[in-house]
């Protein structure tokens, strides 16, 4: 199974067997990441697997999943960084997918006070894998339809309608999906839907949810052999779409 395919296989997995995840698969984690090109490679990140073998982890916040293993990604605070590190981890994800191991993102929790931590750098999300205990439900299938979530301005060809397929699968907290699409023959671009004051203190990782849908539209052009660039243009005004704010724009080559 590659990326792409885990896409479709991937739901988030809340209840675990208590055995560990072989060291090869862990140790691939790491391989994957050195491999792994990030939407902005200046922004430093790294990945830290909790706990080390043969100790006890106890989390700060909340985790409502209790998992073998927990996978927590810092960054350094820049613009755009919680973006790059949920593109970066929506893509271990699918890797630890592709190797039979369930995840399921821990928005509420922290690091533990004692890990060591590199300088400037801050934990944006914690991960809890393992192996699946039982099939579970795939609720997070339970998505909007293109319909609903996109704007044609003009006939896509069959590549762009294939990613935006890609980003419509993307899972976000609580599902809340805050894409929204203005597409055109080659290239769409992509909107957020503005959050009222409370939406947007019950929902913080709104920017951490774009990055992963990016690795979805990313991990999908990789598979079609489509070169894309993503851009945030400036004359973007002339596209209105209520109540949204421009992010940036997916165009084709």
């Amino acid at each position: 199974m590659n990326l792409y395919e885990a896409m479709y296989a991937r739901h988030s997995v809340r209840k675990y067997r208590k055995e560990a995840v072989e060291d090869s698969v862990i140790e691939g984690i790491f391989r994957f990441l050195d491999e792994t090109e990030p939407l902005f490679p200046e922004i430093r990140i790294r990945i830290q697997v909790f706990p080390e073998r043969g100790k006890k982890i106890r989390f700060s916040g909340f985790s409502n999943v209790s998992a073998p293993h927990y996978l927590a990604v810092f960054t350094e605070q820049k613009e755009k960084s919680e973006m790059n590190a949920g593109y970066v981890m929506q893509q271990i994800a699918l890797y630890l997918t592709s190797q039979g191991v369930g995840t399921c993102y821990q928005g509420m929790a922290g690091v533990p006070r004692n890990s060591q931590q590199e300088e400037g750098l801050s934990c944006v999300m914690v991960m809890a894998f393992g192996y699946p205990k039982g099939r579970g439900k795939n609720q997070e299938y339970r998505r909007l339809p293109m319909e609903e979530l996109c704007v044609f301005k003009g006939q896509p060809k069959t590549h762009v309608r294939e990613m935006l397929e890609a980003a419509r699968l993307a899972p976000s907290s609580f599902n809340g999906q805050p894409w929204r699409f203005a597409v055109y023959e080659n290239r769409f671009h992509v909107f957020s839907k503005k959050a009222s004051g409370f939406r947007r203190k019950r929902n913080p990782h709104s920017e951490f949810n774009f990055g992963i849908m990016l690795a979805h539209v990313m991990v999908a052009a990789e598979e079609l052999w489509v070169d894309v660039d993503l851009i945030k243009l400036d004359n973007i005004t002339h596209i209105a779409l209520p109540n949204n704010q421009y992010v940036l724009s997916v165009i084709l080559r």
